[in-house]
């Protein structure tokens, strides 16, 4: 079952990469969508409120043990449940790789084009 919902994250995030275009307001403004970063980290929270879900992930830094919170947006809820997602797909403690467009600010907020749930 958990493999089935990694296999369906993973599907649903290719379609995250075609939601800028669609999007109310400029994404460009906030993210630098000619890069793409990739997090590994775990779920502490996802927020499913509109306009834009929200993922939080912790991330360590693989140097030293410092660990940084990262709110990532995603697309409205509503997108996401067309595309097979349920309020529960990602769950606190869920370990994830997200590929994402990085804030053009530097602080720890990317707009998440794909979603991994990997396993230990």
């Amino acid at each position: 079952m958990r493999k089935n919902r990694a296999v369906l994250i993973a599907g649903v995030g290719f379609l995250f990469a075609v939601m800028p275009v669609l999007a109310h307001h400029p994404l460009s403004a906030q993210y630098d969508l000619n890069q793409v970063i990739t997090l590994k980290g775990t779920v502490t929270k996802v927020a499913w409120s509109n306009p834009h879900a929200r993922l939080y992930i912790n991330v360590k830094d693989e140097g030293s043990s410092t660990v940084a919170n990262w709110e990532l947006e995603m697309t409205s809820p509503n997108v996401l449940m067309l595309h097979g997602w349920k309020i529960d797909t990602l769950r606190q403690g869920d370990h994830v790789i997200v590929e994402a467009h990085p804030s053009r600010h530097g602080s720890n907020l990317g707009y998440a084009n794909k979603v991994t749930i990997t396993f230990r």
